[in-house]
């Protein structure tokens, strides 16, 4: 009889699951016509072209820049399918370089920016979360790095709880690589500029980096960290924000070291993208755990005066799981998420996502790529 009642309940939150994102498909147009925010609303139909895919390669997360030239250049990261999505990114990552002569791609590879150097760096064995930034004719490369001691493990042994995954999740840090050229060469700072610090919420690790550089050359970051628990274990994720009075740093975590949004009531959050104009700071960020938009893995926004301080905002949802595509047709992707949007002459022209097919739940898809929506 219990085994009967479980089947039941399973079988009802199945339903009410697949119901839920029936409703989110068929009224997605006519929630972005509603939405009194400023980036879900103005959201146009996505391109069905990949802004990038690497064969052979999981593909996630972008940051694009305009050269000189009016080329336009992605940095991204990518692994081998030789191992698994999650963690493999962890352990293999590296960021690579592509270009193309249009904004929205798509994007043809040139170059690996930061390859894997060795496990005696800090950076060694994997490169993840780029943030690419040019200021004063310079470019620099803000990301997140790690490393391990051991030998490259095999598709069936790197999991969640094999030494690969404890060690390398350990020693994520957020750092900095400078080049005169998008081609490079790029020079990576010798440490981190962002370390965990002891009895905090980021004691732990620090990761998902978001710079912007300010009128005075000064930066302002938004990063997530982890601290440590009792018996071995870590926190959730909470956002915090850095400044440095240069991109080289030295960085200092404000708000006395307290995340912008408390884990305790608030939920967790990651994947932040900042940025700045009319003297005001911006951010989208991916709602963990649906506390903000009602939707699991979709898109908040909030707004601050300092930095600090900040306010979600009253209409929150800045995008959605649920993508509308160029022939009009809706679907449910499995993820989307590491949100980056690229400004041109002061205007958020076109926002760029990792995404990935497949059923989800825990990265279980069997491509990924970097996908584009142009914002009208």
């Amino acid at each position: 009889m219990k085994k009967q009642l479980l089947h039941i309940l399973l079988l009802s939150a199945f339903i009410s699951t697949v119901h839920s994102y029936a409703q989110k498909l068929d009224n997605l147009t006519e929630l972005k016509q509603k939405s009194q925010n400023e980036i879900f609303h103005n959201l146009g139909k996505a391109p069905y072209t990949p802004a990038f895919e690497s064969e052979g390669y999981w593909t996630w997360g972008s940051s694009v820049v305009k050269d000189e030239d009016g080329k336009y250049h992605m940095f991204v990261s990518r692994f081998p399918k030789s191992l698994p999505f999650h963690p493999g990114w962890m352990v293999a990552s590296e960021i690579v370089h592509a270009i193309s002569d249009v904004a929205q791609g798509p994007y043809k590879f040139c170059d690996v920016a930061l390859p894997a150097r060795g496990a005696q760096y800090w950076d060694g064995r994997s490169t993840h979360n780029p943030r690419i930034l040019k200021y004063n004719h310079k470019y620099y490369l803000i990301y997140m790095g790690s490393t391990h001691p051991f030998i490259d493990p095999n598709y069936n042994e790197l999991t969640l709880s094999s030494p690969w995954c404890i060690v390398a999740r350990s020693n994520k840090r957020i750092g900095l690589a400078i080049a005169d050229s998008p081609y490079g060469p790029w020079k990576r700072l010798n440490e981190p500029i962002l370390e965990p610090k002891p009895n905090t919420f980021y004691s732990f690790l620090t990761s998902n980096p978001s710079p912007i550089i300010q009128e005075d050359g000064s930066v302002m970051m938004l990063f997530k960290g982890r601290s440590h628990l009792e018996n071995g274990k870590y926190s959730n994720m909470a956002l915090g924000i850095a400044y440095a009075p240069t991109i080289e740093g030295p960085y200092t975590v404000l708000n006395n070291d307290q995340p912008i949004f408390q884990v305790d009531g608030q939920g967790e959050a990651e994947d932040p993208f900042l940025w700045k104009n009319n003297e005001s700071y911006h951010i989208i960020f991916k709602d963990h755990v649906a506390k903000f938009t009602g939707e699991r893995g979709g898109g908040a926004m909030a707004h601050s005066q300092d930095g600090i301080h900040w306010n979600i905002d009253k209409d929150p949802k800045a995008y959605s799981l649920t993508v509308e595509w160029e022939d009009g047709k809706t679907s449910w992707q499995s993820n989307v998420e590491r949100p980056f949007i690229l400004f041109e002459n002061g205007k958020a022209t076109y926002a760029f996502f990792a995404t990935m097919d497949g059923p989800g739940g825990g990265f279980n898809g069997h491509n990924s790529w970097n996908m584009v929506i142009p914002i009208k």
